[in-house]
């Protein structure tokens, strides 16, 4: 009868001591749920001035054991939105830059709406060179609107860009990016075609081959683009969430990963060697060959006049892979932030303002074209 008794006790006393672990389990677990509670309302009520907690006090790294070996960890991930701080300590500036970004992506649109509606009127026009040219000003166009509006909107009341929103920026800003490079490569290919192959160049450059060639690039930037945002965002973002930026790039935002990023950079930089090193190495050699045709020609007056067909797109090269490359070397130039924000305003808004007339002043058939249009406007 004891030793029943005992065995009743033993029971009752293991069944208590199992109630007091599911107990303070639960509450341990309860405990790790209000702190990520009150970390996402620590950045949700961050930008309307409200600080009542202290970050450090909000990411503690919390392990609950057992029996059963769970490990729960708080993962420092409590980054919902990114505020982009651009210019913000100049406020006197904002009025300025303003009125200066809005007229300058106005004469972009202008300009490179200009340049598509021209060549779709004009059939003198309807060559490959100016074909790819229209994709490139509709890029110039796409390139320019993933990122001015909202520069417009930041210094207008502050930017702040929820994580979907600023992946999506991303992703848009390298997709139209990196068809910019291919198609800048078309045609230096283009180039070198007309130059060293003439009486071929009709027979290579059909339409078809441009169709399939411009959608080649199409469909290699949107993988490059897919692969490079997704590793990017893949990435945990602790600490502060503030951008220094005036959007969503590659290298402020890998300064806010915590936790091992070293697989994901090297995907990122294996992708771009496919995007600004490929195309600079077609653009190189084709000119190389360019270049070899120009010195044999016999004449100085035949030289001339083929360099010339080159000058532009060389001009529209050497401003945009010139300040791409500056920006991924910035870091080993120590430059300050707010050089590096000046060049990506460069490579943002000012070079694709400035394509249209880069092909067109010292083009004869796009002025030809020009002014036969403006002759059916007066006769309309």
């Amino acid at each position: 009868m004891g030793q029943g008794v005992g065995m009743k006790n033993q029971g009752l006393i293991a069944h208590a001591v199992l109630l007091f672990y599911i107990i303070s389990e639960r509450a341990e677990l309860l405990s790790t749920e209000r702190t990520m509670n009150e970390g996402k309302r620590f950045f949700r009520e961050r930008n309307t001035g409200k600080s009542y907690l202290q970050l450090p006090n909000l990411l503690p790294i919390l392990h609950v054991s057992g029996t059963t070996g769970i490990t729960a960890e708080m993962n420092l991930t409590l980054v919902t939105e990114f505020f982009l701080i651009a210019f913000t300590e100049y406020p006197e500036w904002a009025l300025p830059l303003f009125h200066l970004f809005l007229f300058m992506y106005l004469i972009t649109l202008l300009g490179n709406l200009g340049m598509i509606i021209l060549i779709r009127m004009d059939r003198w026009l309807h060559t490959p060179m100016y074909f790819l040219l229209s994709h490139l000003s509709f890029m110039d166009i796409c390139y320019s609107s993933v990122t001015v509006p909202q520069m417009l909107a930041m210094l207008e009341h502050g930017a702040v860009s929820s994580y979907t929103c600023c992946a999506a920026q991303f992703f848009l800003f390298t997709f139209f990016g990196s068809i910019n490079c291919y198609l800048l490569a078309l045609m230096a290919y283009d180039r070198y075609l007309a130059v060293c192959q003439p009486l071929l160049y009709v027979t290579i450059m059909t339409q078809q081959a441009r169709l399939s060639l411009v959608a080649g690039a199409y469909v290699a930037g949107l993988f490059s683009a897919l692969v490079r945002t997704v590793s990017a965002f893949t990435l945990s973002f602790c600490g502060a969430n503030e951008i220094d930026f005036i959007f969503c790039d590659l290298p402020p935002l890998l300064k806010l990963a915590c936790g091992e990023s070293y697989t994901q950079e090297v995907v990122i930089v294996v992708f771009a060697i496919f995007v600004i090193p490929a195309s600079m190495v077609v653009i190189l050699v084709s000119y190389l060959f360019i270049v070899v045709a120009i010195v044999r020609m016999p004449s100085a007056g035949s030289r001339a006049k083929t360099f010339s067909t080159c000058t532009s797109h060389l001009t529209a090269v050497s401003l945009f892979f010139g300040t791409l490359i500056f920006m991924n070397l910035r870091g080993n130039l120590g430059q300050s932030l707010e050089k590096n924000q000046v060049v990506s305003v460069l490579y943002t808004g000012v070079i694709p303002m400035l394509n249209p007339p880069i092909y067109s002043l010292r083009n004869k058939e796009v002025k030809e074209a020009f002014r036969k249009f403006l002759n059916r406007v007066k006769l309309s």
